[in-house]
């Protein structure tokens, strides 16, 4: 039986019809999209508050909390197949007390962009959607190409992406968020550190050509980039709020992420 890695190498194996009703359980945003996506919805059984795309179609589908804190019992009760997981998003000791009675948790980690076909495959040949999985393979190569010709006249900038306030708090390069930025041309701050979302001095602001406000996971709005904008601190940097699900969620999501940041840098050209 072909099996396939998750990203901390454990091997899954396919599924089958002759195994049974296949009941998937989502425990991250993004995921819960690309699933549907993959046309996976119908074996959709549990997933997160914060799993919002596709906004009506979810409703049906029992919420188990958080992507932290989540219901162990909850889940229990959906008797799943299979949960699938972030490193990031998930906490390890919580996924942990799911291994009791959970036949199968599928660990995803993508880096940076560039990983997402790999994880629409992965779960294409887990759950017999590979046809699905292509197509999202062929789309994604097409989102990646249009926004390298999008940039590929443009300079290089740097920029201050804030995810949070009180207190500031910024990505560092080795993030899928900076990652992201990096397609688009854009060069995230602070450039070195061992923490991956680090405070940070609104100092910083003033080594940057714009401040991006991403609407999560912290809500930033106009009324915050006015007030930025006014700090002295920010030292009259540019502030731009941002469509944070386009730049941070991988999955689906990212295949219009990409459409998203070429059109934005290009208005901003």
């Amino acid at each position: 039986m072909m099996q396939w890695p998750d990203a901390l190498g454990k091997p899954h194996p396919a599924w089958s019809a002759a195994r049974g009703e296949l009941r998937l359980v989502s425990l991250v945003p993004s995921i819960t999209e690309l699933l549907w996506d993959l046309g996976l919805g119908p074996q959709l059984v549990g997933r997160t508050g914060f799993c919002v795309h596709p906004r009506q179609a979810l409703q049906a589908v029992p919420k188990v909390g958080g992507t932290k804190g989540f219901s162990v019992e909850k889940i229990r009760a959906l008797a799943p197949t299979h949960v699938i997981v972030n490193v990031d998003e998930n906490r390890r000791e919580e996924v942990a007390a799911l291994e009791a009675f959970v036949p199968h948790i599928v660990v995803t980690h993508p880096l940076g962009p560039d990983d997402n076909p790999a994880l629409y495959r992965l779960l294409g040949h887990l759950f017999g959607k590979e046809g699905e999985a292509e197509r999202l393979c062929a789309d994604y190569a097409a989102a990646r190409a249009e926004l390298a010709a999008a940039v590929a006249d443009l300079p290089r900038e740097t920029v201050l992406y804030l995810i949070w306030k009180k207190p500031w708090m910024s990505i560092s390069r080795d993030t899928y968020i900076s990652r992201m930025l990096a397609a688009a041309g854009w060069d995230s701050l602070p450039a070195d550190g061992a923490e991956r979302y680090p405070e940070v001095d609104l100092a910083l602001a003033r080594q940057a050509g714009r401040i991006l406000l991403p609407s999560e996971p912290y809500p930033f709005r106009d009324k915050d980039a006015l007030e930025l904008a006014a700090d002295p601190a920010a030292s009259g940097t540019p502030v731009l709020t941002v469509d944070g699900e386009m730049i941070s969620w991988y999955g689906s999501r990212a295949i219009a992420g990409l459409r998203y940041l070429a059109a934005l840098r290009q208005s901003l050209a």
